[in-house]
């Protein structure tokens, strides 16, 4: 992760459309100038305090304006619901572009994987590779073509450079097959949903392939299961609250009281790690942090994405916090 310094702005939005089924597209131009590198995100303050990210798709060229992509989620506690009703002339609270994703420019060849909104972090890393006349492909996988932002846009521009794997036309991503095509001084860049990453990062390692090759920024909300409402406690803060589906361990347990450590919110660092002293369901590990081992002892989970469920019934769990 870069150093970043955090410059709060006032954004105006200048324009909104769909980008596909349940994902907008939506313009904003701000008040100063910051020049937006490929793989970079803003924060955006919605209505009850709290930030949002949203990857940058692409930015102006005097650094006036910034281009992102927002997918409305079924289970939205405020952020991407806000970002829907926005219409030209309203005003944000945004971010300067901060970086935690950033593409080198100079390696032998490229590949770039997207997972369906993932391609909003995606999409300015390609155009780059495209303007340098780098080696690259693009990867994009989605359910189906109708909720792939920016289809059009992207095959028309990458041409035969880019893949399109959609599962209701049964050409999903073979990640196996990816992987073993991969050639020495290959970097992958991927963003997208935890199963995806996951499925990749234990085929990359199958493989002996660098790990520093392998490069990516997650959307910590799609886990292995559905998420569903539990209860934590805390017995040393005597402290007991339930999680509901829209919220994450972590947020419930700040509007709890606790005192708690993170970072990217977003299962990457681990800062936000906890440790499970018992669990009556099943841990939903969302994270890209821990390993597998760690993962498969259950006994510590990352609270910014991970989740507990069980079948047919509220699930709880016990935790200490460091």
């Amino acid at each position: 992760m870069t150093d970043n310094k955090i410059t709060w702005m006032y954004g105006r939005i200048s324009s909104t459309r769909p980008a596909a089924d349940g994902i907008a597209q939506i313009t904003i131009e701000t008040e100063q100038s910051h020049r937006a590198e490929p793989g970079s995100h803003i924060d955006v303050r919605i209505p009850d305090g709290t930030t949002r990210s949203y990857s940058v798709v692409s930015g102006s060229a005097d650094g006036r304006a910034v281009t992102i992509g927002v997918r409305l989620s079924p289970t939205s506690n405020g952020g991407s619901t806000f970002m829907h009703d926005l219409a030209p002339g309203d005003d944000v609270n945004v971010t300067a572009p901060l970086q935690n994703f950033p593409l080198r420019v100079g390696a032998r060849r490229y590949v770039l994987l997207a997972g369906g909104i993932g391609i909003t972090a995606i999409a300015a890393m390609a155009a780059v590779l495209r303007r340098v006349g780098a080696d690259y492909r693009l990867v994009y996988v989605g359910r189906r073509r109708s909720a792939m932002a920016f289809l059009p846009e992207l095959v028309a521009l990458h041409g035969d450079r880019i893949d399109v794997a959609v599962d209701d036309e049964g050409s999903g991503l073979d990640v196996t097959s990816l992987i073993a095509a991969l050639g020495t001084g290959t970097e992958l860049y991927m963003c997208g949903p935890i199963r995806l990453m996951d499925a990749v990062r234990r085929c990359w390692l199958d493989h002996d392939l660098p790990v520093t090759d392998l490069r990516y920024e997650t959307f910590g909300n799609s886990g292995w299961f559905d998420a569903q409402e539990f209860v934590v406690s805390i017995p040393k803060l005597d402290l007991t609250t339930t999680v509901s589906p829209g919220d994450s361990l972590l947020a419930a347990l700040e509007k709890a009281g606790a005192d708690m450590m993170f970072d990217c919110r977003k299962g990457e660092c681990g800062l936000c790690q906890v440790k499970v002293v018992a669990s009556d369901g099943t841990i939903d590990h969302r994270d890209v942090f821990l390993s597998e081992k760690q993962k498969s002892a259950d006994d510590t989970m990352c609270c910014c994405v991970s989740r507990v469920v069980s079948g047919g019934r509220r699930a709880s769990v016990t935790l200490e916090i460091p």
